[in-house]
């Protein structure tokens, strides 16, 4: 069992939406330190909470955190962006920074990370991807979402020789800044934060964070071109 009791986690993308409800419920549960960070400096009063600065696409600013949060045990890879783009006739650079922040960003962040994960018994990485991880027709971020999945699946494998516990999170909608724009029922950031833990704490690989998300996970046996989505709908 991963305990949060008295432990220092990392939680990027920590200052708002969902981020911030995870440092929310991480020091409700008993952490003992949370480094918290977001793309331009903030402050936090808490005593438990310290603040920083990352860009998860710039190699120096994530080997910086790293430097920084030389205690973590558990690293949450939250920081994330949506930027809807068709992969035909869309802005192609959107595409291409939607893929960099939450694939390669993830990746970069794993990778600096696991020396010092290691150093502390193994501990846990546990990385955000979405219900469009498993749902045509979004975009690059769907792309990068079903990419997020992959990479988690794999790092799982090979961090298991270290000992350290890797979790991938699944949630539709998210009543966040993110996903402020689009017109779909919505969870509390606060909620889905709860089931992470939850699921972290009972050694899942895997959380399936609300009902849509675990009908989607159930269809995947069955036709793939029921597995769409449109932002436009």
């Amino acid at each position: 069992m991963v305990s949060v009791v008295d432990r220092v986690a990392v939680v990027t993308g920590g200052r708002r939406g969902l981020g911030a409800a995870l440092v929310d419920e991480l020091l409700a549960r008993g952490a003992r330190k949370v480094y918290s960070t977001a793309r331009t400096p903030y402050t936090d009063d808490r005593p438990e909470v310290v603040t920083a600065v990352l860009d998860v696409r710039a190699p120096e600013s994530v080997a910086a955190l790293a430097d920084l949060a030389g205690d973590a045990e558990l690293v949450f890879n939250n920081a994330g962006v949506l930027l809807p783009a068709p992969l035909l006739t869309g802005d192609l650079s959107k595409v291409t920074e939607t893929i960099d922040v939450n694939v390669l960003g993830l990746l970069r962040v794993a990778r600096a990370f696991a020396p010092i994960l290691a150093e502390h018994g193994g501990g846990a990485l546990v990385n955000m991807h979405s219900v469009l991880s498993w749902l045509a027709g979004s975009g690059g971020y769907g792309v990068s979402k079903a990419a997020a999945w992959s990479l988690t699946n794999s790092l799982r494998l090979e961090l298991a020789g270290q000992h350290t516990h890797v979790v991938g999170v699944h949630a539709g909608f998210i009543d966040t800044d993110m996903a402020a724009a689009i017109d779909r029922p919505k969870a509390a950031p606060a909620d889905i934060a709860a089931r992470i833990l939850d699921g972290l704490e009972a050694d899942a690989a895997e959380v399936l964070a609300d009902e849509v998300t675990a009908g989607v996970k159930a269809a995947l046996s069955g036709p793939v071109e029921k597995l769409a989505f449109s932002f436009a709908n």
